[in-house]
């Protein structure tokens, strides 16, 4: 019994090793930075390692794909924003914006107990464009129990929602580019 534990505790200390090795090995030689070609800024470097792929992630270390890391950060698309701030008073049942959709549920107003709309927004683009956003409309009509029709329809609907949604892209966009401008130191 003794000699199994000494032979554990010693596998266990050699797989211990490597897996310390392999983690420092991974770091390569200290590289000391260039100051002409490294800014000093660090949210410059952090916005410059995000574009080259450079960083680590947990699912990285374990197998995943490191290299083709996706980064989604949906507050700062300014159409996405809108959009979602259009639409806050509909419950949403899919929201993806690597996909670039939004799907809101079954939404009844309580004018009409038999008759829902559902709206799904559908992103062309990240710019500020009114054909860089498709609306659609469904409207859902129950006349008896389980005997519903489902229906895309026009209506003007799609178009105040598209416009609403770009003139609140449009403030979005202009307070963001003004609280850039305050974040950049001024020049001598």
């Amino acid at each position: 019994m003794l000699f199994l534990n000494y032979n554990f505790k010693k596998f266990f200390l050699v797989f211990v090793g490597i897996g310390l090795l392999s983690l420092l090995s991974t770091c390569g030689i200290w590289d000391p930075a260039d100051a002409r070609k490294v800014s000093p800024n660090a949210d410059e470097r952090a916005r410059k390692n995000l574009e080259e792929g450079k960083g680590f992630t947990v699912m990285g270390a374990f197998g995943g794909s490191g290299k083709n890391t996706n980064y989604q950060f949906a507050s700062s698309n300014p159409m996405w924003r809108a959009t979602l701030e259009i639409l806050d008073f509909l419950p949403l049942s899919n929201v993806d914006y690597s996909g670039g959709i939004i799907t809101t549920d079954w939404y009844n107003e309580g004018t009409s107990s038999d008759e829902s709309i559902k709206i799904t927004v559908r992103f062309l683009t990240n710019e500020i464009r009114a054909d860089g956003i498709k609306i659609i409309v469904h409207k859902k009509n129950c006349r008896v129990q389980q005997a519903c029709t489902v229906k895309k329809i026009s209506s003007t609907l799609e178009n105040e929602l598209r416009l609403a949604i770009l003139k609140k892209a449009v403030i979005f966009e202009k307070e963001y580019q003004s609280k850039n401008r305050k974040k950049r130191p001024k020049k001598n």
